[in-house]
């Protein structure tokens, strides 16, 4: 079944972290907000929305994972 990948779904133990970064610092906004527009992209290519060759859609997984990572470090200090 393809799905989106919601932050606060993979991150449940920051949900309400990452409510209040994304209203109060700016930074965590713009990380949040990339990956939103990038995860929604790989959705528009899995469900054929948006047709993409494999690696194109290799490519946008991996720079999802990437930017997930960085948010997750980003939660952890902050």
């Amino acid at each position: 079944m393809i799905k989106k990948h919601n932050l606060a779904v993979a991150f449940p133990e920051f949900e309400e972290k990452i409510h209040t970064l994304k209203v109060e610092d700016n930074h965590f906004k713009i990380l949040f907000d990339k990956y939103d527009q990038l995860d929604h992209e790989v959705y528009r290519v899995e469900t054929d929305s948006e047709p993409a060759s494999d690696d194109t859609l290799n490519d946008l997984r991996v720079q999802r994972v990437r930017l997930k990572d960085e948010i997750y470090e980003y939660l952890n200090k902050n």
